[in-house]
């Protein structure tokens, strides 16, 4: 698909596409950065825009602080008075434009006056965004924030007369849809990008159905060829990537742990990542006797040899979107326990490509990962169904080219594209 779209795509946009994040570029967000390089590489031309600025941490990796370089700031552009006054001139020559978007933003405003006050908040930084958005041409804003940054993409869209669309990526905006209006949102927005089937069925909840069609499903993608097969030695052990905290079920992933010593030889766990559970983990796991090792923060350019030498992914989560590490590591050839919940079923299918049990469940957890270690044949069928299941469904440039789909689609009018590319 990705090379049926390079010409098509140049045509068809007269004007670049903007792609709105609510930080960028991050680490833990990385997806968003390799969609803007495909999207770039089919020959669309994108502009990014963040709402904060990324912090130091998050600009070690390389390509990171040139992408941070070439990103409009939006919060620091709306708190310079000369960037502001400019903003309101133009938004002021377009005055049906402006009431349009102060009435939905003092009608949408979450929760009372409060909330009203917080969207005229919105309204300002998104007079600053229309009048960037113009002074490029951009014909597309893509928010990959759907709380304030779907907001004031709403808002600046209306002002500058241009579609917007939303990526509902993680569950954060669907925990709270009353509060940030999801279901306006989806009523304006041209498309709304969703990560997985459960994100889909969420956005069908918080929306009208005569909506439903502009909700398609578009996956966070990585690029599958980081990952070459390495060879798996039953030694590797058990590897999870993600924030040392409570809800990604952690301790239960050590209970677990310590229940499989009675029944086989120990597992060892690596725990990638910081976080506040840090300490009280460590300690569980001396208390238990289980052999863990805490390896902090590893940039992403270390995350294919750590997989490579690890002989399962666990993500033990109570909640959550699809976990990106999963992602990296089924392309990596890894077998993968995790708790059913949110996306993950869209990525993970039970007995194939790994095992997948209830949350809050230390039992059913230690079951289902001393059936995965405890065959290296089952292992590396799962390894090798999930590294297929990836090629088709997550590769990054295949992904982006189904975006560029939803994009050029709203261009062109006429019939929508299905849910997920036939």
């Amino acid at each position: 698909m990705a090379g049926n779209m390079t010409g098509a795509a140049t045509d068809a946009l007269p004007g670049p596409l903007v792609c709105l994040a609510g930080e960028y570029p991050r680490l833990d967000e990385l997806f968003i950065l390799r969609e803007v390089a495909a999207l770039r590489a089919l020959g669309l031309a994108v502009e990014t825009c963040t709402l904060r600025r990324t912090g130091p941490e998050h600009l070690a990796e390389p390509g990171l602080a040139e992408a941070a370089a070439g990103t409009f700031h939006l919060r620091e552009a709306a708190r310079r008075p000369r960037c502001l006054l400019r903003a309101h001139r133009r938004a002021l020559g377009n005055l049906r434009g402006w009431l349009g978007a102060l009435a939905l933003a003092w009608r949408t405003g979450p929760g009372g006056m409060r909330g009203r006050l917080y969207n005229l908040g919105c309204l300002l930084r998104a007079v600053v965004l229309a009048d960037w958005l113009a002074a490029r041409g951009a014909v597309h804003l893509q928010s990959h924030d759907a709380a304030e940054g779907g907001t004031i993409a709403m808002l600046a869209a209306r002002m500058a007369g241009i579609p917007f669309s939303l990526a509902l990526d993680g569950p954060d905006t669907r925990t709270a849809p009353a509060r940030w209006r999801l279901d306006e949102k989806i009523a304006r927005a041209a498309f709304v990008a969703c990560a997985s089937h459960a994100a889909r069925s969420q956005a069908m909840l918080f929306s009208d159905a005569a909506h439903w069609d502009r909700l398609h499903i578009v996956h966070p993608g990585v690029d599958p060829a980081r990952h070459v097969p390495a060879p798996r030695r039953g030694a590797g052990g058990l590897v999870h990537v993600g924030r040392l905290m409570p809800a990604h079920g952690l301790t239960d992933l050590i209970e677990a742990l310590a229940a499989i010593r009675s029944a086989r030889a120990p597992l060892r766990l690596t725990l990638v990542g910081e976080g506040s559970e840090r300490a009280r983990l460590e300690a569980l796991a001396q208390a238990l006797g289980v052999d863990v090792t805490f390896a902090g923060y590893r940039s992403d350019a270390d995350l294919p040899a750590l997989l490579a030498g690890a002989d399962a992914f666990v993500l033990p989560g109570l909640t959550g979107g699809l976990s990106m590490p999963m992602v990296e590591a089924m392309a990596a050839r890894l077998p993968v326990v995790a708790v059913r919940v949110d996306g993950v079923p869209d990525l993970v299918e039970d007995g194939v490509s790994g095992r997948l049990v209830p949350p809050g469940n230390a039992e059913a957890l230690a079951l289902a990962l001393l059936e995965v270690t405890g065959s290296p044949a089952t292992a590396r069928r799962m390894g090798e169904a999930g590294r297929a299941r990836v090629e088709r469904d997550f590769d990054a440039a295949t992904e982006a080219a189904w975006l560029a789909v939803l994009i050029l689609s709203v261009r062109a009018g006429g019939v929508r594209p299905g849910v997920r590319p036939s």
